[in-house]
């Protein structure tokens, strides 16, 4: 009898901690979730938040209330731990391939820049897009004899072309116009790399991608894929703010071109 209280006693610490966990993970993801809202964000990706604080409040409830313990059989849960257990596995995986981007720094005198788009806003380039712009053109003046191609096409919530828009901004702070090629058809990542490459010699030209750190390793490997055979990357910062939004994002993003055949 003694024994079976000690047992009670532990599970029901057990499921304490487990409600306590989930509520805080709940808690976590709200808060976040409010933070990229305010602070500004490119897609409605960042919704992904609120649905796991959704997800960890219910979950929490469930413990709480005993419901899996209950009427879920040994073997669903069981089940349902190895997904867990595989998917944890995956997502460490994959962020570590994501990770490897950020160290990106490029190769001095390559024949192209290829910056890819991000959103263009009323008042000029989003801040993603400007950290990639601003590695541009610090690249672009120390290596003089490198053109650029500004690639990306026109958004239903864009007044002008994300080609234009970087162009302008090139532009603007004094990189020679005949030095900076538009491509404004792509609408993704494949599509940059590929419609930037009728401007070039995948075969022949030394390219070198400039994307944010969290999209470099995507960015680099789509362009393999596609026949660059001299390229490099240059990874631009990002917002620290929107850092695990955009990782949680990129790791969907390279899980879908993963499936495509596209890396």
């Amino acid at each position: 009898t003694c024994q079976v209280r000690v047992q009670d006693h532990f599970q029901e610490q057990h499921t304490h901690d487990l409600y306590l966990i989930l509520m805080l993970l709940g808690c976590i993801c709200l808060f976040y979730f409010i933070v990229v809202a305010v602070v500004g964000h490119g897609t409605s990706f960042y919704f992904i938040w609120l649905f796991l604080a959704l997800c960890s409040f219910l979950s929490a409830l469930s413990v709480r209330t005993g419901i899996i313990t209950k009427y879920l059989p040994m073997w669903l849960k069981r089940l349902f731990l190895i997904l867990v257990g595989i998917g944890a596995v995956l997502f460490v995986v994959v962020e570590g391939m994501i990770f490897t981007g950020y160290v990106q720094r490029g190769e001095s005198d390559c024949d192209y820049l290829i910056v890819l788009g991000a959103q263009m806003k009323p008042d000029g380039p989003s801040r993603v897009l400007q950290y990639r712009l601003d590695a541009a053109y610090d690249y672009l003046v120390e290596n003089p004899d490198t053109k650029v191609i500004v690639s990306g096409g026109q958004g239903s919530d864009e007044m002008i072309s994300e080609a234009q828009g970087m162009y302008d901004y090139l532009a603007g702070r004094g990189i020679e116009k005949e030095r900076i090629i538009r491509e404004d058809r792509s609408v993704n990542t494949v599509q940059n790399l590929k419609y930037s490459a009728e401007f070039l010699d995948r075969e022949q030209d030394s390219v070198c991608i400039v994307s944010n750190n969290f999209h470099m390793f995507r960015a680099r490997r789509l362009a393999e894929k596609l026949g660059y055979q001299k390229v490099c990357g240059l990874a631009a910062k990002g917002d620290p703010v929107l850092m695990a939004n955009n990782m949680l994002r990129e790791f969907f993003g390279v899980m879908k071109d993963f499936t495509y055949g596209n890396l």
